[in-house]
């Protein structure tokens, strides 16, 4: 039952994702960001504790619900932590309605054919099969320049490991970022785009799967990909770009719904009092979601 009614509401839900999931690498950029330097922290332990209290705050806040908050990317430390004696993916879904996701790309590649694959997965399915309660997945690759050969080695890794999720019962959310940076961007997507459609065209029914891609260049580029039988969800990441910056560009984009980070987070201290914390959350939340529908 909640698998189906996680299902209707990542087809029909009026909201964005929440992308939580930062992990080993992008950690200490996000504490720095959030008021925590480090030196205030001397183990990877007590790093992952200060950004998993980060992410609680977020989470208890009263705002952080599924009335513009639809879903949320977990890293998957986090799937062993707790909020008020309950698992953080169990909390999000039972008190606060939000459907839960969880990134299991092990990070990226170096450079080569102007793109990032992703790095080898070992233990997926072992990890999938210990995702309780979680509904997709997120796995990420990167793509820098317009190159054709490099982008299409992307998107097939993408599909390969999207095909292990769905085995499992699980939907994944593919996501080949566009640098927002990149002097050949709307040439990139232009590629991207027909790359992807060749691709779900090859996935069978039940083969669902969600799409995260850049906010593209040239608007509604991706209308086709969110009206495919196969895509459940087309979601844009922040990938870099201001809040307001990001929820403008979104705006331009119908069918694509957000799924943020650092947009999400901005103006966020450790130093805030709840009131000023919770404010400044509401105002990002609401302001995402706006741009979202």
């Amino acid at each position: 039952m909640a698998k189906a009614e996680q299902r209707a509401q990542m087809i029909n839900g009026a909201g964005f994702i929440a992308a939580l999931d930062q992990s080993g690498g992008s950690t200490p950029k996000a504490l720095a960001l959030y008021g925590v330097d480090a030196s205030d922290y001397t183990s990877d332990s007590e790093m992952f504790g200060e950004i998993q209290n980060m992410r609680a705050r977020i989470i208890l806040a009263n705002d952080f619900t599924k009335n513009k908050v639809i879903g949320a990317i977990l890293f998957e430390r986090t799937l062993g932590e707790e909020i008020n004696g309950q698992k953080v993916a169990d909390y999000l879904w039972s008190v606060k309605g939000i459907v839960p996701f969880l990134k299991i790309d092990k990070g990226l590649e170096d450079q080569a054919n102007g793109v990032q694959m992703m790095k080898p997965i070992p233990g997926l399915a072992e990890t999938l099969a210990k995702a309780d309660g979680v509904f997709g997945t997120k796995e990420r690759s990167v793509i820098h320049e317009a190159n054709a050969d490099g982008i299409a080695a992307v998107v097939a890794q993408q599909f390969d490991v999207a095909r292990e999720v769905t085995d499992a019962g699980m939907v994944p959310i593919i996501e080949p970022e566009v640098n927002i940076n990149s002097e050949t961007k709307a040439e990139a997507e232009d590629i991207l785009q027909a790359e992807i459609l060749k691709n779900l065209d090859q996935l069978a029914e039940g083969q669902d799967v969600m799409l995260k891609l850049t906010i593209p260049t040239k608007a509604n580029l991706y209308d086709a990909l969110a009206d495919h039988p196969r895509v459940l969800r087309v979601v844009a990441l922040s990938g870099g770009y201001s809040t307001e910056q990001a929820c403008d560009l979104l705006g331009q984009n119908g069918k694509m719904i957000a799924s943020f980070s650092r947009a999400l987070t901005e103006g966020l201290s450790k130093q805030q009092s709840d009131a000023e914390f919770n404010a400044a959350l509401g105002g990002n939340i609401d302001k995402i979601y706006k741009a979202s529908v």
